[in-house]
């Protein structure tokens, strides 16, 4: 081969491979601008994707590594500001221009909150994924303000409407010399168990701060019974308030107010007290007749814009940190940021929201790639969706700590060790509400299915319940096993244990599971004369203490953490 011939078949290869490379690497540049010039550090990206850069100093940008056969959307963002959009750019192209719009910095009192369902025409189900709304209706949040543990406590009543009598008070002495204290509730009258506004009917105190936010926001307030109300006269008259903490009040949540060193709300500002509200004005002609903050910072909207804090823990701490009293009632918050999952660089660092609010999402049928199919929504990968059902049921509890139990034979005797062990929980176990308690119950037959003795070990206190009158749980009471709770005793009436933790308390204990610690029981039964013997070790969560559920005529059912059966030849 001549020379002449080489050198135009290496000049072919070279144009072949640099067309290759032109295809495969077209870019895409710009300027990002606000009506005052250039926009630094705005985030400009190629919508629905991973592709994406930030603004230098002029505000210009540049992706590249596009194909440019395939047209393209960008998005631009920037904390402060709406997303922006550009729609149907085909790489390789230049000049883009993109406009950021800010949002206002105050809050409008005026505002009416948008219901997640119903016939409003800008209610969420309007527009959203179907299966997102019904996850979110099956969601606790969603019921904050009908949940029937909260209104029936709140108000002194039980399940039925019927009111524990106000308690009398009289003059303190000692530590609460300036004060009047409760006496004990008359016990000539039908009692119905405790409550706020049995207590302290002069007063709506702090509840609604998280149960009911979006009336909460200016004051406090006394929610609505909504108990013997149905959901459409409800409707009418509180509006998306019937619903609690609602879709529109999380996504108008700018900002929490918090220490930045302990990382910790501020002392006495529980629930949306503690957080920075902004509802949109309603004037068109400035852009703000609406305002959404969600996790993405390319939405195919214009009255939308991301919000980091929605992906990050400090989200929940208002209202999942509370003080009553100057003491520390519930703080499932504090304890995960006590804890290895709360620690960032650690390999068991999660947020809330990785564990409460999983993703992939899926239902019916189907893995969600579009919030808003058909409604403006855009197609993302499925890892960039969360969960909108938090509930905490048998699905999330049974995965929530790891259970061990042997057993064997000494003598006449049979001996069970059972360890409860809180790898799976970032947080104490139960965490939040005193109410809530774990029952390890140990139970051993022998061949005949007959009860063997208890020799040794601990029993479940009356607590427990040993009445038998809540035909739903059972009553435990007496029976070899140990609880788990964060037990709280009146200081007043020595109530105990105590749900209403708005009147002077002491803690008297709290031996639940922290993140990564184990607790280990022993227990000693007679020996079976002959033939197997069967053991039965079965850990339940529950909800209120039996006493308190026999009050209200509260209904819920023990859920069933982790069972184990040994048989022993």
């Amino acid at each position: 081969m001549g020379p002449i011939l080489r050198l135009l078949l290496l000049s072919a290869v070279t144009l072949t491979f640099m067309s290759a490379v032109s295809a495969s690497a077209a870019t895409i540049s710009g300027r990002v601008l606000d009506r005052h010039g250039p926009v630094s550090n705005a985030t400009v990206r190629v919508q629905g994707t991973a592709r994406s850069t930030d603004t230098d100093e002029s505000g210009f940008f540049a992706l590249s590594g596009l194909q440019p056969s395939q047209t393209v959307t960008l998005s631009a963002w920037k904390k402060g500001y709406y997303a922006a959009m550009q729609p149907a750019f085909t790489p390789p192209s230049s000049g883009i221009t993109i406009k950021l719009t800010r949002y206002q910095q105050y809050d409008n009192p005026a505002y009416h909150w948008l219901p997640p369902t119903g016939s409003h025409p800008q209610s969420c189900d309007k527009c959203h994924d179907q299966t997102l709304i019904s996850m979110s209706l099956q969601d606790p949040h969603l019921h904050a303000a009908r949940n029937h543990r909260f209104l029936t406590v709140y108000f002194g009543t039980d399940t039925h409407g019927n009111q524990t009598a106000s308690r009398l008070y009289k003059k303190g002495s000692e530590n609460w010399a300036t004060t009047y204290i409760p006496l004990p509730y008359d016990t000539d009258k039908p009692y119905y168990g405790p409550g706020f506004r049995t207590d302290l009917p002069g007063t709506a105190g702090n509840c609604s701060g998280c149960h009911l936010p979006g009336a909460s926001v200016e004051r406090n307030v006394v929610p609505p019974n909504l108990l013997s109300c149905d959901q459409k006269t409800a409707a009418n008259r509180y509006g998306a308030d019937t619903f609690g903490i609602h879709c529109d009040f999380c996504h108008k949540v700018a900002n929490l107010k918090y220490d930045a060193v302990t990382k910790l709300p501020f002392r006495g500002l529980t629930g949306v007290h503690a957080m920075e509200i902004l509802r949109p004005s309603g004037n068109k002609a400035e852009n703000q007749e609406q305002l959404f903050f969600g996790p993405y910072d390319d939405p195919n909207s214009t009255t939308s814009t991301r919000l980091p804090l929605l992906s990050q823990s400090q989200f929940c701490a208002a209202c999942h940190r509370g003080f009553f009293w100057n003491k520390l009632v519930y703080n499932s918050y504090g304890e995960w940021l006590q804890s290895p999952y709360g620690k960032e660089g650690s390999k068991q660092f999660k947020t809330c929201q990785q564990c409460h609010m999983s993703s992939p999402v899926q239902g019916m049928g189907r893995i969600i790639t579009n919030t808003a199919p058909g409604k403006g929504g855009i197609e993302r990968s499925p890892a960039t969706f969360r969960s909108h059902r938090m509930t905490i049921d048998q699905g999330i509890l049974t995965d929530a700590l790891t259970m061990k139990a042997a057993a064997r034979r000494a003598a006449d005797k049979l001996l069970v060790e059972v360890e409860l062990y809180n790898n799976k929980t970032g947080h104490h176990i139960p965490s939040d509400s005193p109410l809530r308690h774990l029952i390890l119950h140990i139970e051993a037959r022998d061949f005949n299915g007959k009860l063997l003795q208890q020799l040794s070990g601990p029993i479940l206190p009356d607590w427990c319940g040993s009445s038998g009158k809540v035909a739903e749980v059972t009553a435990f009471a007496g029976k070899p096993g140990k609880a788990y709770a964060k037990l709280l005793k009146e200081r007043w009436t020595n109530e105990f244990p105590t749900a209403a933790y708005w009147n002077d308390f002491d803690i008297v204990s709290d031996n639940r599971l922290a993140a990564f610690s184990r607790d280990t029981s022993h227990y000693e039964f007679t020996g079976a004369k002959k033939g197997k013997t069967r053991i039965t070790v079965s850990l339940y969560y529950r909800r209120a203490y039996y006493k308190l559920m026999e009050w209200k005529h509260w209904t819920d059912r023990d859920i069933l953490m982790a069972q184990k059966e040994i048989v022993l030849p």
